[in-house]
């Protein structure tokens, strides 16, 4: 069995009584139906690895759990598929409040073995695609002749990046 972490092990001492149940188990069934795991805490939640790659995860919050697959766009179970598709919120099986709120451990496990085969296949999600276009900013025009009474600021202006722009003229741009 995949090695645990003690950080994760600190991750469910420190959640709630209730996901305390409910992380443990999930955890055991990835351990038993993926050997090779494994454990890392990404973005403060712990996740688990298989060759290199992410293929699960799960998360404690106050009143409920998560727990999701990386590749879940890809995979073959109308569930997951639509889950991934609504993007809501993290998590494929919505907020798990008990172990009685779980899928049967058979369907979790044969999840986990397909997220596996993805791995082991090498299949990647679709990188988004990224646009070199950048649309035009429309900044106010009192904006604008505000910027033009002094060169440097303007000149500061013009040299951020086109997100912190876009950002400042909407924010002057809702102060009519």
């Amino acid at each position: 069995m995949g090695k645990k972490e003690k950080i994760v092990d600190e991750y469910i001492r420190k959640s709630a009584d209730f996901a305390q149940p409910i992380l443990n188990h999930l955890r055991e069934l990835v351990h038993a139906t993926c050997p090779e795991v494994e454990e890392k805490m990404k973005w403060s939640f712990p996740h688990f690895d298989y060759k290199n790659e992410a293929l699960c995860s799960m998360a404690a919050f106050k009143q409920h759990c998560v727990f999701g697959f990386w590749k879940a766009p890809l995979m073959k179970d109308p569930i997951l598929l639509e889950t991934a598709k609504s993007e809501v919120a993290m998590g494929h099986l919505g907020k798990i409040a008990t172990i009685k709120d779980l899928p049967p451990d058979k369907k979790i496990k044969d999840w986990i073995k397909e997220a596996m085969q993805l791995n082991d296949l090498g299949i990647k999600l679709p990188s988004k695609l990224k646009t070199t276009e950048k649309k035009e900013i429309v900044v106010p025009d009192y904006f604008i002749r505000a910027l033009g009474k002094n060169k440097k600021v303007h000149q500061i202006f013009e040299a951020y990046a086109y997100t912190i722009r876009k950002n400042i003229g909407m924010d002057y741009g809702s102060q009519n």
